[in-house]
Protein backbone atom coordinates (compact mmCIF):
# COMPACT_ATOMS: atom_id res chain seq x y z
CA UNK A 1 0.00 0.00 0.00
CA UNK A 2 1.05 3.16 -0.93
CA UNK A 3 2.60 5.86 2.25
CA UNK A 4 0.08 9.23 2.23
CA UNK A 5 1.34 12.61 1.34
CA UNK A 6 3.56 14.18 4.03
CA UNK A 7 1.71 17.16 3.41
CA UNK A 8 -1.70 15.39 4.74
CA UNK A 9 -0.05 13.04 7.54
CA UNK A 10 0.53 16.43 9.47
CA UNK A 11 -2.41 17.34 10.61
CA UNK A 12 -2.68 20.95 12.51
CA UNK A 13 0.61 22.19 10.91
CA UNK A 14 1.46 25.03 8.34
CA UNK A 15 0.29 24.33 4.46
CA UNK A 16 3.57 25.47 3.70
CA UNK A 17 6.97 24.93 4.52
CA UNK A 18 9.08 28.07 5.77
CA UNK A 19 10.83 28.56 2.45
CA UNK A 20 7.40 28.96 1.01
CA UNK A 21 6.32 32.16 3.53
CA UNK A 22 9.45 33.89 3.15
CA UNK A 23 9.30 33.84 -0.68
CA UNK A 24 5.81 35.50 0.01
CA UNK A 25 6.87 38.06 2.23
CA UNK A 26 9.65 38.92 -0.82
CA UNK A 27 6.99 39.56 -3.25
CA UNK A 28 4.69 41.42 -0.54
CA UNK A 29 7.48 43.53 -0.34
CA UNK A 30 8.35 43.97 -3.65
CA UNK A 31 4.91 44.81 -4.75
CA UNK A 32 4.86 46.90 -1.83
CA UNK A 33 7.75 49.05 -3.03
CA UNK A 34 6.94 49.77 -6.73
CA UNK A 35 3.80 50.97 -5.11
CA UNK A 36 5.04 53.24 -2.84
CA UNK A 37 8.30 54.04 -5.57
CA UNK A 38 5.47 55.25 -7.87
CA UNK A 39 3.52 57.03 -5.03
CA UNK A 40 6.23 59.05 -4.11
CA UNK A 41 7.87 60.23 -7.41
CA UNK A 42 4.45 61.61 -8.20
CA UNK A 43 5.45 62.64 -11.68
CA UNK A 44 2.91 61.39 -14.35
CA UNK A 45 6.12 60.64 -17.23
CA UNK A 46 8.89 60.25 -14.46
CA UNK A 47 11.40 57.24 -15.21
CA UNK A 48 10.51 55.34 -11.86
CA UNK A 49 6.78 55.67 -12.49
CA UNK A 50 7.15 54.17 -16.11
CA UNK A 51 10.13 51.90 -15.87
CA UNK A 52 10.82 50.73 -12.37
CA UNK A 53 8.04 50.35 -10.92
CA UNK A 54 5.84 48.03 -13.12
CA UNK A 55 9.07 45.84 -13.04
CA UNK A 56 8.98 45.55 -9.21
CA UNK A 57 5.47 45.18 -9.22
CA UNK A 58 5.14 42.42 -11.92
CA UNK A 59 8.17 40.77 -10.23
CA UNK A 60 6.66 40.53 -7.04
CA UNK A 61 3.60 38.96 -8.61
CA UNK A 62 5.89 36.23 -9.69
CA UNK A 63 7.60 35.83 -6.54
CA UNK A 64 3.81 35.24 -5.63
CA UNK A 65 3.29 32.50 -7.93
CA UNK A 66 6.50 31.28 -7.65
CA UNK A 67 6.16 30.47 -3.96
CA UNK A 68 2.62 29.19 -4.00
CA UNK A 69 3.84 26.64 -6.58
CA UNK A 70 6.85 25.72 -4.86
CA UNK A 71 6.95 22.37 -3.30
CA UNK A 72 10.55 21.05 -1.73
CA UNK A 73 11.32 17.75 -3.81
CA UNK A 74 10.39 13.83 -1.85
CA UNK A 75 14.17 13.74 -1.02
CA UNK A 76 14.17 17.21 0.81
CA UNK A 77 10.75 16.70 2.59
CA UNK A 78 12.56 13.30 4.18
CA UNK A 79 15.69 15.10 5.18
CA UNK A 80 13.50 17.72 7.16
CA UNK A 81 11.58 15.12 9.38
Amino acid sequence: MSKPSTRRSRSGMLVFETWNYVLLLIGVALISVGFAAMYLESAYLGPISLYVSPVLIVGGYAEIIYALMWAPDEDEASQET
